[in-house]
């Protein structure tokens, strides 16, 4: 909806503009952003920088990684072993998330559960999900010690707070017909959630898992190094930091991309036959 500035000049006359109020903060938001961005770059210690130089052994740098890709320290077998490590983490993580989360989920929908539960679970998760992922992994791998524990706990924790808000909001907009047909019934609790709420959601759990599957993929990379969980993104650490192997880098750079692209994918794929209105 648009709204109508009106404005007195001096000599008398009225100046009527149209705007929106969303487009202004827009174009306030980006003229500040850009102020900040220049004068930061005038803050910026330009010693001892040769910038044709940085650029030439950059372009160098990368042409090398992306067009040179090769395996150095360890063999293809152990290197799609380790990229099945990282996808299990991430499987296990949002397996085990999505099962717990269903159940918190249940409590936090206002339309199946008391007001004051559904809050208290809702105010719980937000504050889970207010601390990034690698946080948690960080705190876990301090508290539990380096390792696929760690790293699987991390992502756990917020993969758990992810779904029960996108869970919660999926049942809450199940049609009040269905509740009253099944209460009519006689329908208790569970059965209103098995018959009415699990059928009528099913798929939009589905894609949620899935996209937070996706997530988590990308966090068990890049924790393979941080919290010592192993996988391809410990082997991407150890050739970019202690080996300077810039076409392993390149090489395994190429996997993860790999693996990225499939779960894209089938993502489409599940998109496209459970929500076929909305991939057209």
């Amino acid at each position: 909806m648009e709204a109508i500035y009106i404005r007195r000049k001096k000599d008398g006359r009225i100046n009527i503009k149209l705007g929106n109020k969303a487009d202004q903060v827009v174009r306030w938001t980006l003229i500040i952003l850009t102020v900040l961005t220049i004068v930061a770059f005038l803050f910026f210690n330009y010693t001892g920088l040769e910038l044709g130089s940085a650029i030439t052994e950059t372009a160098n740098n990368l042409k090398v990684m992306f067009l040179e890709p090769a395996l150095s320290h360890f063999n293809l077998g152990e290197a799609i072993y380790q990229v099945g490590i990282t996808l299990g983490l991430a499987f296990i993580a949002t397996i085990i998330g999505a099962i717990i989360a269903f159940f918190l989920s249940l409590m936090a929908a206002t339309n199946l559960s008391n007001v004051w539960v559904s809050r208290i679970v809702r105010i719980f998760v937000a504050i889970i999900r207010a601390v990034p992922t690698v946080l948690w992994v960080l705190i876990f791998a301090i508290a539990a010690g380096l390792g696929s524990e760690a790293a699987i706990l991390g992502m756990l924790f917020h993969s758990i707070a992810y779904l029960v808000k996108a869970f919660s909001e999926a049942f809450e907009e199940v049609d009040k017909g269905i509740f009253e047909a099944l209460q009519a019934t006689g329908a208790n609790w569970w059965h209103i959630v098995k018959s009415g709420v699990l059928p009528s959601t099913f798929t939009y759990l589905l894609s949620w898992v899935f996209l937070r599957f996706e997530i988590n993929f990308g966090v068990a990379v890049a924790m393979g190094a941080a919290a010592g969980a192993g996988g391809i993104g410990f082997e991407l650490f150890m050739a970019s930091s202690f080996y300077f192997d810039l076409r392993e880098v390149g090489f395994i750079t190429y996997a993860i991309l790999i693996i990225a692209i499939i779960l894209e994918v089938i993502s489409t794929r599940l998109k496209s036959r459970y929500f076929p209105a909305s991939s057209n």
